[in-house]
């Protein structure tokens, strides 16, 4: 294989629920395909910060039957073969592979660079970012690169992933260590205090050809059903084989799948982390999108005509009614035609457990 850079193409993740989000978001009309912050959606926000890097026809889209229609409405500059439809979830590592093996046919059968980017994030400084996905890509140029972006954390935040990095070489990514999952709060303030952890993003950057050997290697029963896969895209028989196959992809994240075994085996691939001081957030919850929005301490962020009598720090979004708030403090009101939310911003997380009750009663018009 030519160490040349071969073409670049960017895989926007969008098959997530984001169930922290609920009542907004629902099944066919999750997180990503709403406009949580700003007036355009995160998905649309995410195109927008790739369109300079990427043309059209290198921008990609892995997302779910229920929220196909809703995708390619909001990506309608995408070509609608580069949508791509998973007929059920199998976590990260499968939604990449299946994007791998049409590059593989897109390129005919050639190398290509993958930036691979989740859609329901926000980034405040998009040139920033744009810069940092350019010097990015050219480090996962090399043969057997597995690159990825890392958050230097505000905060010793127990819901993140971490990346351990060793100390700086010459070269400008640093290598990684290791990969650690959410981590207790004594744990997570070692690691903010130390210097060497970076939150992980979820921004994956490689060669299909190293990605597809890793996953050979690690995960040979996924690598083997998406390879028979790829010898019907393009055909009539493509849908009935990814039903089919897509069936036998083991549920695992890349994380789990290859970045952690590989990062332990240095005879094969080289892992690096470059970090990335863009203004990010997963915007994870209601509060984190009142943090992202508040413009002071202790103010009330709204949408829609609310009226606030000694109340601070709320988060009220009511577009069609109006809202008296009168003595209350650092609630999440959030009110849609056919629920409404109400909880203190420190258990919204908490939100996901509505959720989850919602799906036991089978109470399907609520999800």
């Amino acid at each position: 294989m030519s160490s040349a850079a071969p073409a670049a193409h960017a895989i926007i993740l969008a098959g997530g629920r984001g169930t922290r989000f609920w009542p907004r978001s629902r099944t066919r009309l999750p997180k990503q395909l709403l406009n949580i912050v700003g007036q355009k959606t995160l998905l649309e926000q995410t195109y927008e910060r790739l369109a300079p890097l990427f043309p059209r026809s290198h921008i990609w889209v892995v997302t779910n039957h229920e929220q196909a229609g809703a995708v390619r409405r909001q990506l309608r500059q995408v070509p609608s073969r580069h949508a791509l439809i998973e007929p059920f979830g199998r976590n990260t590592a499968a939604a990449i592979g299946l994007a791998a093996v049409h590059l593989l046919q897109e390129e005919s059968g050639g190398d290509a660079l993958m930036a691979v980017l989740p859609a329901d994030h926000f980034i405040r400084k998009p040139a920033g970012y744009r810069q940092i996905v350019r010097a990015t890509l050219k480090v996962a140029a090399q043969p057997g690169a597995l690159v990825v972006l890392g958050i230097p954390p505000s905060r010793p935040e127990t819901g993140y992933g971490y990346i351990e990095r060793a100390p700086r070489g010459k070269s400008r990514p640093y290598v990684v260590r290791r990969f650690t999952e959410k981590p207790s709060l004594k744990l997570a303030r070692n690691y903010v205090a130390s210097g060497r952890y970076l939150w992980n993003a979820g921004m994956f950057f490689w060669r299909v050809s190293t990605f597809l050997e890793n996953l050979e290697r690690h995960l040979p029963k996924t690598h083997a059903a998406l390879m028979r896969l790829a010898e019907t895209i393009g055909t009539t028989r493509y849908a009935t084989v990814l039903e089919r196959e897509y069936s036998r992809l083991k549920n695992i994240s890349v994380d789990y799948a290859i970045l952690e075994p590989a990062s332990r085996d240095p005879n094969h691939t080289r892992v690096f982390v470059i970090p990335a001081e863009v203004g990010w957030s997963d915007i994870g919850s209601w509060a984190a999108v009142y943090e992202l929005l508040a413009k002071r301490p202790g103010a009330n962020v709204s949408t829609g005509r609310v009226l606030a009598l000694d109340a601070t720090g709320n988060l009220i979004w009511s577009p069609s009614k109006f809202v008296a708030a009168v003595g209350v403090s650092d609630l999440v009101v959030v009110e849609t035609s056919d629920a409404l939310l109400v909880c203190p911003r420190e258990r919204a997380q908490d939100v996901g457990r509505v959720v989850k009750w919602l799906e036991r009663h089978r109470l399907q018009k609520l999800l």
